[in-house]
């Protein structure tokens, strides 16, 4: 008989790297059957050169709404969605200029996420309702300021743009139906520290439940911390459902 863990499947949207990918190794660890979709899947070869078999590798955009719904259904029973998803696509910023790469990066994503499912349940009957762990950032809160006013000009002038394509990101997942977990990070710096606490800062559609302010948290911690409290307990009603959690050290 196969265990839980075996039998519950991940969907992954950028995981080649930081975030997404610390979370990756930890599912991919725990024997879950994790769906990773790479514009360049040698990337993620090269992070798993032996290829563990509950690692499936999908070439495809994240942007793209077909090869984004061909990674949410369960390899062996198509007429079920994944347990869950974990999305943390962004875009890479130019600091001489301020601009990014794409600026439509994660809005243009996360539509294409929200299309894909309801396309599934529409036209295949796909029965299941994932919960969502979309990582986002701290900085852009509509209820106050959620960073110390030590980073707030840094944050509204230099991080602009990603910014505001993250908002309407949020946007769409506050006014959908789906199951979801908005993760809002400080600033984000390599190494992981599982030592150290992990702070929340809480907000829900109507304002801050929980405030934490800090400066940094590691990519490694921020991927550790989704796996062990949203990704692994997706089969279950979460307390942040429909929420932004801010993480910071």
């Amino acid at each position: 008989m196969s265990s839980p863990a075996s039998q519950k499947t991940i969907a992954f949207f950028g995981a080649t790297g930081g975030c997404g990918l610390s979370a990756l190794r930890r599912a991919v660890a725990a024997g879950y059957t994790c769906i990773a979709l790479c514009r360049t899947p040698a990337k993620l070869e090269a992070v798993f050169p032996e290829r563990p078999a509950n690692l499936v590798l999908r070439e495809g955009n994240a942007h793209d709404t077909k090869a984004v719904a061909g990674c949410l259904t369960h390899p062996a029973d198509q007429g079920r969605l994944v347990d869950a998803v974990c999305f943390s696509i962004g875009g890479v910023l130019n600091m001489s200029s301020m601009t990014m790469s794409d600026p439509d990066v994660c809005k243009k994503g996360i539509a294409a996420l929200l299309e894909a499912l309801a396309d599934l349940r529409a036209t295949w009957g796909a029965a299941g309702h994932p919960l969502l762990a979309v990582v986002s950032t701290t900085g852009i809160s509509e209820h106050g300021r959620d960073v110390p006013m030590a980073m707030w000009p840094f944050y509204k002038f230099a991080l602009h743009a990603p910014h505001e394509d993250k908002k309407v990101a949020e946007q769409k997942l506050w006014a959908c139906a789906e199951r979801y977990v908005i993760v809002r990070p400080s600033l984000l710096v390599d190494g992981e520290k599982p030592d150290r606490k992990i702070r929340l800062h809480v907000e829900g559609p109507r304002g801050i439940e929980k405030k934490e302010l800090g400066y940094t948290i590691s990519r490694e911690d921020v991927g550790r911390w989704i796996f062990e409290n949203l990704l692994s307990k997706a089969d279950s009603p979460l307390e942040h459902e429909g929420k932004a959690v801010g993480l910071t050290w």
